[in-house]
């Protein structure tokens, strides 16, 4: 069953949190060795997915471990057909799941047209069943902008909206942040991912209570232990 089919408890447990984990490796100097090692990680601690960069397609893992791609990363400042190319090659190479950065600049303008046309040209490239989500750079964007955005993700027939690619100057994921765009998707059946900045267990439960049903994490194995440790992981 998919986490997103789930509702969350008060309080998610370790297994809980873990299996609503895309865990990643999106850093430039990754080998096919380091995803190797990312996979083996990931179905050691349970996590929902790995999500790599498209380069590093295709992968091997086990029935019930899911791929999710990045397109358009991290700017987003790649044409509309550019993406949609993107995604396309990814799902033939095995992505069951596409992570897409919309046009920050065109939110910005308010030409959610625009971004809403970006979007559809992805999801008509990468169409059901698979997932796609959508990156709005939600800490770049005014309230309005991400309740803008979050609309024409809906209209576009995304499936996710997702607050951050985790490189952006501006930060990453907040709680206001993924209250708003679970408020704003919810009704039309979508779904919210968290990431950037999510690095421990306090963090991760406060995102699931806000209504993320999917985080973005690079630092699975220290999120995962922080509760006894204390630790920290990165994005």
């Amino acid at each position: 069953m998919r986490t997103e089919d789930c509702m969350s408890t008060p309080t998610a447990t370790v297994a809980d949190v873990a299996a609503m984990i895309d865990h990643t490796l999106l850093k430039p100097e990754a080998t096919a060795a380091d995803v190797a090692a990312l996979v083996a990680e990931a179905v050691e601690l349970g996590t929902y997915a790995v999500c790599v960069s498209p380069s590093m397609l295709p992968i091997s893992v086990p029935e019930g471990l899911k791929i999710a791609v990045v397109c358009g990363f991290p700017s987003g400042k790649h044409t509309s057909a550019v993406k949609a190319a993107e995604a396309a090659e990814a799902v033939r190479h095995g992505a069951d799941e596409i992570d897409m950065v919309i046009d920050i600049g065109a939110a910005k303008a308010g030409g959610f047209d625009l971004v809403q046309a970006d979007i559809a040209a992805v999801r008509a490239a990468a169409p059901a069943p698979v997932v796609l989500k959508v990156i709005i750079e939600s800490a770049a964007l005014t309230d309005d902008e991400i309740v803008g955005v979050c609309r024409a993700a809906v209209a576009a027939g995304a499936d996710f909206v997702k607050t951050s690619t985790g490189f952006h100057p501006s930060g990453g994921a907040t709680v206001h942040a993924v209250e708003l765009m679970h408020r704003t998707v919810a009704d039309a059946g979508l779904f919210v991912k968290a990431s950037g900045g999510v690095r421990t267990l306090e963090q991760a439960r406060a995102m699931i209570a806000a209504g993320a049903t999917r985080l973005g994490v690079s630092g699975s194995r220290a999120l995962l232990s922080s509760e006894a440790d204390g630790s920290a992981a990165g994005y």
